[in-house]
Formats: C-alpha cells, structure tokens, sequence
C-alpha cells in the first residue's frame, strides 16, 4: 500500500504534473479468472465540481481490466428542490450540476430522468435534452425492426423533445436531489433570479435509504443517548456549568481539503439573546479557516426578522449571529441570499458581508470563472463595487435584512438595553411552507417515545 497517513488534502486536485498522486494499491480477486490482481485507487477532486474516487483493476494473469468512477462527495443535511422557468437561449445555457441522486423532470412534457440512471454530470439545460435525445434514438434502429408500434411512440416523444429545446413553448425544469448537491446557475449573479427557486426539505425514509441513511441506526443513537440522558439527569446542571468553561477539542476533517484538523467548540451566552454553541475550525493543510454557529435552545416559538440601517460606520462593527435557517438581502442592491448560504456565522457585520462577497467571488467559479460570459464579469464587477462601498462605510443608508424563521439570529443593539433608533426587530408566525422547510410540520411533539 503506497498510500500512508500524513496531514495532507485526502481528495487532491487532479493535476496532470502531479509527481506523487498517491495512489493506493489493494490485491484484489479477478472474476473473469479467479486469480489475484490489482486495484489501484486515487482520491482525487474534479475542479468546480467534487470529489472521486477513481478505481482500476489490472489482472496479470489474464489481462482482465476494469475502470470505475464513485462519487466521494458529502451528503449534505437537507435536500434540494429545484424549479427553473426556461423561456429563452440564455436559460438553456444555464450550467447545471446533477448528482447522482437527483430526479430531472419536465411538467409541461410529462418527462422525467429517474435518480441514478447515469452518473452526476456537469452539463447545461440543452446538454440535459441532448443527451436524453440521443439516448432515445440509439435504440431505435432495432426496436423498429423488433416493435414497430413503440418505435412510432418513441418517435413522436423524441420531436416533443426537440420542440422543447426549440423553445417552441416555455417549459420548466426540476430538479429533485435528496442529497442536495445539485445546482442550477443563478444567470443573474448575484441579483435575484425570479426564474429560478430553491428550496430545501427534510428527506423521509424512502429518500434517506437512497442516499444511503438509514433510520434503524439513528434510532439506536437516539436509545443510547436516552439511556445516558436517564443515567445524568441529576448532574445535568452541573455539567452544563462547567461545558460553559470549557473548550472542547475533537478530530474531523477540513471542509475544503478533507485532511485531518482539530475543531473547538465552546458554549457561550449571548447577551440579551440565548445560548449558543460556537465550533471553529482551523486547518494547517490549506490553510482554511471557519467557524459555525448553532443555537443551544432549539427552534424559536416564532420567526424574526430584523431590518438595519447603516448610518454610520460604527454600525458595521455590531455583532452579528446568523444561523444556518436566516436569510440575507440588500434592498437598495437588489440582493438576496437564502438559509444556508454562508452557514452559521458569529462575527460582525462588516465581517458577515466580508465573507459574502467571498462566496460570491473567490468560492464560486461558476460566476467569476474563465467560462464566464463577459456580461456577467462586468455584472459581478459593478456589485462587487457596491459592496465594497458598503463595506468600507463609503455608502450610507443601504438596509440589511436578516430573516430567519427558527428565531435563532441576532443582531447586536449598540442601545441596549434601550431600543435602537435604526434597528427594527419583528417577531412573526411561521407560515406552513416555513415549519415544512424546518421539519416541524412532521415533528412528533407528544408521546414520542411510543411507536406509531
């Protein structure tokens, strides 16, 4: 085995000068002879896209060989419904990233491209049609000559297909992943896209045995830490006082390079807020380094949304809790960010839109990079402007508007405990679409330990 534990990325970039890519070498059993050959493994990453495993096997014996490629990338904790109107050229060069698991349908059509049927892909909208044209016409020299009357059928859906990619008819493009590691390219970066909606759901049963979670064992979690619970309930209080004073330390991988680091995590107290929990990551590999925020009293009775305005250069200095359901937008920019985004963040405010621009930017090829339309360039270049306008407290008056409907974000009142003049915070219902999206309309909240 060539490959051994050092602290470097797990999933490198696939660099064709790359003098060592370390691979991995594991003798294996030849089926077409029975004797022993070789898998090679590499665990490399595409750029833009994700992280493989790119596997082959060689058999000296026999000659036998055989390629394969597996997705290495994470599933995330929720999944992705994605709705795109397509009306014109643009929308059909949308670039799109299709995972393994997601579902591709067309309503208008009643098309649909089931989960798994080909491996995830980068491609665009057209590429999507193309290739479910081709795929149909493949067969149908054979299947004519075998079943004339499917033939007929076939053909007749292959030129709905192609008046489809004629843009005969508007039509719309969904696209279901429970893993949520599908995307659909914003074509009006980093402005709201009215033709394209995302949102995000809780998978059930049948969508966690897709994506390879099962249930079974996160009951038997849950049972252990019933029994520990039971067992600590007299000392819980005390064990929260000293967590308070404490930093814990454990081992995961970074974010970005997957290489072995170390992750703190330290319960505090917010003034005038709650408690939460904040873990930082600093990884020596790369370089990277993150912090998340989750709150430690669970999801709010209702949704706030707290709107500032920048009146002074001071105000960008306020802290700032956004957690993980909260979304961002800019009014006066026409910006708009969802949950999820940037994560759970605990900085300021100058911080927060720091690291926003980031992710629009730096993190994103798919609006700055060199397959990018000069259009948009210029676009990203004239927002960019604005922000760092804002940011470095040229621009007055622009309002930041944090809306999250778990309650758990907070925006520091310089005033306090005094109203704050240019802050104002309001306390609202959830509507059904907002407890769907936080998995509480499914929620057991009585007799819970009972089985249905």
């Amino acid at each position: 085995m060539t490959n051994q534990v050092t602290n470097t990325p797990v999933f490198r970039d696939l660099q064709a000068d790359d003098p060592d890519p370390e691979t991995t070498e594991i003798s294996s059993l030849c089926f077409n002879c029975g004797q022993d050959g070789v898998t090679k493994l590499l665990l490399t990453k595409i750029p833009f896209y994700k992280e493989i495993i790119l596997m082959s096997f060689e058999c000296d014996h026999c000659g036998f060989k055989n390629n394969e490629v597996q997705s290495g990338d994470k599933i995330q904790e929720k999944g992705a419904l994605i709705h795109c109107s397509i009306s014109s050229l643009k929308d059909l060069n949308r670039q799109v990233i299709k995972s393994d698991y997601a579902t591709v349908k067309i309503p208008e059509i009643d098309f649909e491209i089931p989960p798994q049927s080909k491996r995830g892909e980068i491609t665009t909208v057209e590429g999507i049609l193309n290739r479910c044209i081709a795929g149909l016409e493949q067969d149908q020299p054979v299947r004519k000559a075998l079943d004339p009357d499917s033939a007929e059928k076939i053909d007749a859906f292959i030129q709905v297909l192609i008046e489809t990619k004629t843009l005969k008819k508007p039509f719309t493009i969904v696209i279901d992943d429970p893993s949520g590691n599908s995307y659909v390219e914003n074509v009006n970066a980093p402005l709201v896209d009215p033709a394209l909606t995302t949102t995000y759901y809780e998978r059930n049963k049948e969508q966690d045995h897709l994506v390879g979670i099962y249930e079974e064992e996160l009951n038997e979690i849950k049972e252990e830490l019933k029994e520990i619970k039971e067992e600590d309930e007299g000392e819980e209080d005390d064990k929260n006082i000293a967590l308070a004073d404490e930093v814990l330390h454990f081992g995961t991988n970074c974010p970005s390079c997957n290489a072995p680091c170390e992750t703190n995590m330290k319960v505090t107290n917010i003034p005038y807020f709650k408690e939460v929990i904040i873990m930082a990551t600093n990884c020596e590999s790369c370089g990277l380094r993150t912090n998340e925020v989750k709150s430690g009293a669970g999801i709010a009775d209702k949704g706030v949304r707290i709107t500032l305005r920048i009146t002074d250069p001071i105000d960008l200095s306020r802290d700032v809790l956004k957690s993980e359901t909260c979304s961002m937008s800019i009014p006066e920019l026409d910006f708009e960010v969802g949950a999820g985004t940037l994560g759970g963040k605990f900085t300021t405010l100058e911080g927060l839109l720091g690291a926003m621009k980031d992710q629009l930017t730096g993190h994103n090829p798919l609006v700055c990079g060199d397959s990018v339309t000069d259009t948009v360039k210029e676009r990203m270049k004239v927002f960019n402007d604005k922000l760092d306008d804002i940011i470095s407290g040229k621009v007055m008056g622009n309002r930041i508007i944090l809306d999250d409907p778990a309650g758990n974000s907070y925006l520091q009142n310089v005033y306090a405990p005094e109203s704050d003049p240019e802050m104002e915070i309001v306390y609202y219902e959830r509507t059904f679409d907002h407890n769907e999206e936080l998995g509480l309309n499914d929620m057991k909240l009585e007799n819970y330990s009972e089985d249905n």
